[in-house]
């Protein structure tokens, strides 16, 4: 099989998809396309309640996609495909937030101040000097 016969991953899809990965990334979802492939192959990515199977997957405007990302679920409607990975005011355009409000996840962990921080580390630096004498 030589390099022409092979399909190109960023060839066009049908007029008004666009990949699933691309999306992510061009809509900030996502920081990168490789981290938004890796969402999309752990099975984290649903289109419209199916699961995506691969980041080749197009999605359209009218798609709902549910997310998850550190354990947190958002849904989003895809208005728009991408054409590049724009300011944050632009990928905005691209999708509805459809998650209910209030119901983000919860921080994990208790939230410390930098005064507790400091003494944490505090004390595991004496703790250290204690094992080094």
């Amino acid at each position: 099989m030589t390099a022409a016969d092979e399909p190109d991953d960023d060839a066009p899809h049908a007029p008004g998809t666009q990949r699933i990965d691309k999306w992510l990334w061009f809509a900030r979802i996502i920081k990168s396309r490789t981290l938004a492939a890796q969402l999309v192959v752990e099975g984290k990515v649903r289109v419209n309640r199916a699961k995506a199977v691969k980041p080749s997957q197009g999605v359209r405007a009218g798609d709902v996609l549910t997310v998850t990302i550190r354990g947190r679920v958002d849904i989003f409607k895809v208005l728009a495909p991408g054409e590049r990975r724009g300011p944050p005011e632009e990928a905005r355009k691209l999708y509805e937030v459809l998650t209910p409000p209030g119901t983000g996840n919860p921080r994990p962990g208790p939230v410390r101040s930098s005064k507790e921080k400091d003494q944490e580390r505090d004390q595991a630096r004496s703790a250290k000097r204690d094992r080094q004498s």
